[in-house]
């Protein structure tokens, strides 16, 4: 980096001020530990920086970027020997409290909505993470992922469909339960 010149090191800079909250928060939903989100950042941005200068010259730096984070989630997974859990479950679990409701319908009801959210495409899980996980915008988590807010928009759209048909599915399987 003392290599580049001003105007690279302010963009690199201002990239990962920009981006890391974000990409901690997400990295956090998918390996559920500070430390482990942490590692997986540090090592997005280092891969990130080693490769800064190249990325300035790309059209997508931004879904590049992206990329480059969901690989070191997986490493970190691999490296922690885990198996990989669609997200942490007290984001969603605010828009499931209702007094009224039995605990355990609302406890068999989150796992079978986390198990849907697994089932769904990548980019669709990312989506609705972003969006509904972590509250982004449509227009941050497009930025966030590096795409155009209408491929947020029908990620999350390809998504509430899938997860719609997945979750009205009977519960024990079988046609006619």
């Amino acid at each position: 980096m003392s290599q580049w010149d001003a105007p690279a090191r302010l963009s690199y800079w201002a990239f990962h001020a920009d981006r890391r909250p974000a990409y901690m928060r997400f990295a956090y939903l998918q390996l559920g530990s500070d430390a482990d989100a942490e590692d997986a950042v540090d090592a997005t941005f280092d891969a990130i920086m080693n490769e800064w200068l190249r990325m300035l010259h790309m059209d997508r730096l931004e879904a590049y970027a992206w990329t480059v984070l969901k690989h070191r989630i997986v490493d970190q997974q691999r490296k922690r020997n885990r198996r990989p859990e669609p997200m942490d479950i007290s984001a969603f679990e605010a828009a499931l409290k209702d007094a009224a409701v039995d605990p355990y319908d609302v406890l068999t009801d989150t796992i079978q909505f986390y198990s849907a959210v697994s089932r769904l495409a990548e980019r669709q899980r990312d989506a609705v993470l972003l969006r509904y996980g972590l509250q982004c915008t449509t227009g941050e988590a497009a930025a966030v992922m590096g795409v155009e807010e209408a491929t947020v928009r029908s990620h999350i759209s390809q998504a509430l469909r899938r997860l719609a048909r997945l979750l009205a599915a009977p519960r024990d399987g079988k046609p006619g339960s």
